[in-house]
C-alpha cells in the first residue's frame, strides 16, 4: 500500500466532499494547507486526543503544510458538538494553565519541525461587531439549530444557549482565516468542519476538504472521554499506560494497532484473523500493543520495565520489588475502619477520590490489605502495623508507616 493510501485509509471515517476527489488532488502532486484545531479544554490529554494528530502528522510527513490550531479563542465559548448540556465558562487563566504542557505531551507523535502552531484568539478575539455580523449573514439559523445534539437538547426542555450557536460559525472562520485546503477532525466535529468548508466557499471562493477520522473506544468499550474514567492519560506512568491498554476489550485490539501504531494493515488484518479463531491468546497481542504504545510515550526501557512490572503484578500475584511508603502517623494505630484507611491513602497520594467512589471499590473486591480483599468498607482493623501493605486495584500498592 502507497502513502497515500494509507494516509486516506488509517483512521479515516469519512472525507468530504469524497475520498476519490482529495485523491486525486494528493495524487497530482500539489502541496495543500492543512489543520487540526483543539480547544484547550483540560490540563491533560488521552490517547483518542492522538488519533486525528497522527493523521495531521501524516500529511507533514508528504510535504503537505500542517498546522496546529490551538483553540484559545473558540475555547471561550465552549464546544457543544456531542453535548446533552452547555459547556462551563472557562477563564483566560485556566486556557494558559492547560495549554502549558500540550505541547511536550504530543512531542512523541508531533514533529513540531514540520508542523506550525498558531492560535486562533490571535484573530477571533479581534472580530468587531461589524465582522460577526457579516459571519453571521453566511450561515442560516435554521441551518444551526437543526444540529443533533441542539434538537435533542430542545426537546428534552434543555436550554441552547446563543453563544453556543456562535461556535461553529467561529471554528468555520478559522479556515477563512487561514485559508486551508483540509480540516481535519473527529467524527464529533463534522457539523462544525463543514460549516468552514460553506464559509470558505462563501468568502474565499475555494473549495475545502473535511477528513473526519474515528472515534476510539475507551478501556471499558465506552468512546474514551475525560467525564468517563476510562481515558488511557499521555501523562499516565509507564506502568499505568502498560495496565490500562491491558484491560482493552479484546474486540478493540485490531482498532488500537491501526490507531496508534504504524502495523502495516497487512499485518492488522491478520491479526483479526488470529484473535477471530479460537486457538490464538489475545493476551499476546495486546501485551504487545501495550508495549508499542508505551515505548512511544516513554521509552523502549521504560516500556520493558512496565511490562515486567506487569507480568510480575497482575500475571504471577507477587509484590514489587519496591513499594511507595505512606505516612499514617496521623490516625490511630487501632480500631480504624476500612473505609477512613483507604481515604487517608487516597489523599495523602494527593488523588483522592469522593467517599462513594471509594465505597464502590471496597465493596467490588478492588482493595486489598495485606493481601486479603476487603469488601466491607465498615470493617475495623485491630492494629495498623508498620510495613502493612494496602492495595487499591491490580498496580497501585503502599506501605504504612505509622508513628512509633
Amino acid at each position: 500500500m502507497d502513502k497515500i493510501n494509507e494516509l486516506l485509509r488509517r483512521r479515516v471515517d469519512s472525507v468530504y466532499p469524497t475520498k476519490k476527489t482529495l485523491e486525486k488532488v494528493l495524487r497530482s502532486g500539489k502541496k495543500i494547507k492543512v489543520y487540526l484545531g483543539i480547544d484547550p479544554t483540560a490540563i491533560r490529554l488521552h490517547l483518542g486526543h492522538t488519533v486525528p494528530l497522527r493523521t495531521l502528522q501524516s500529511f507533514a510527513d508528504l510535504g503537505h503544510e500542517a498546522i496546529l490550531l490551538f483553540g484559545t479563542g473558540t475555547v471561550l465559548v465552549g464546544d457543544p458538538s456531542e453535548r446533552a448540556t452547555g459547556r462551563k465558562l472557562i477563564t483566560e487563566k485556566e486556557i494558559e494553565k492547560n495549554i502549558a504542557t500540550w505541547k511536550n505531551q504530543v512531542k512523541p507523535i508531533i514533529n513540531f519541525k514540520k508542523v506550525k502552531i498558531k492560535y486562533n484568539g490571535n484573530w477571533l478575539t479581534k472580530l468587531t461587531l461589524k465582522d460577526l455580523i457579516n459571519l453571521g449573514s453566511k450561515i442560516s439559523a435554521v441551518q444551526l439549530f437543526k444540529r443533533e445534539n441542539f434538537t435533542r437538547r430542545i426537546k428534552a426542555g434543555d436550554t441552547v444557549w446563543y453563544h453556543e450557536t456562535m461556535y461553529p460559525l467561529l471554528q468555520g472562520y478559522d479556515s477563512v482565516v487561514m485559508n486551508v485546503d483540509l480540516e481535519i477532525g473527529g467524527t464529533d466535529q463534522t457539523f462544525n468542519m463543514l460549516v468552514g468548508r460553506e464559509l470558505q466557499k462563501k468568502i474565499n471562493n475555494k473549495e475545502k476538504f473535511v477528513l473526519t477520522t474515528k472515534m476510539i473506544l475507551g478501556t471499558d468499550g465506552k468512546q474514551m472521554s475525560k467525564t468517563s474514567g476510562n481515558c488511557i492519560w499521555l501523562t499516565d506512568t509507564p506502568e499505568d499506560m502498560y495496565g490500562k491498554i491491558m484491560r482493552v476489550q479484546d474486540e478493540l485490539i485490531a482498532d488500537y494497532f491501526e490507531f496508534f501504531t504504524a502495523t502495516p494493515f497487512e499485518k492488522i488484518e491478520e491479526i483479526k484473523k488470529l484473535l477471530a479463531g479460537s486457538k490464538t491468546n489475545p493476551m499476546n497481542y495486546k501485551k504487545l500493543l501495550a508495549w508499542e504504545i508505551t515505548k512511544q510515550f516513554h521509552n523502549r526501557e521504560k516500556a520493558n520495565q512496565a511490562q515486567e512490572y506487569f507480568e510480575r503484578i497482575s500475571q504471577k500475584r507477587q509484590l514489587p520489588g519496591e513499594i511507595q511508603v505512606v505516612d499514617l502517623s496521623n490516625l490511630s494505630t487501632e480500631d480504624q475502619d476500612f473505609f477512613t484507611i483507604c481515604k487517608n491513602i487516597k489523599i495523602k497520594d494527593g488523588a483522592f477520590k469522593s467517599n462513594s467512589e471509594i465505597t464502590r471499590m471496597i465493596e467490588q473486591g478492588g482493595v486489598r490489605w495485606n493481601g486479603q480483599k476487603i469488601t466491607n468498607p465498615k470493617l475495623i482493623i485491630k492494629k495498623i502495623n508498620n510495613g502493612d501493605i494496602w492495595q487499591w486495584g491490580k498496580r497501585v500498592f503502599r506501605k504504612m508507616k505509622i508513628r512509633k
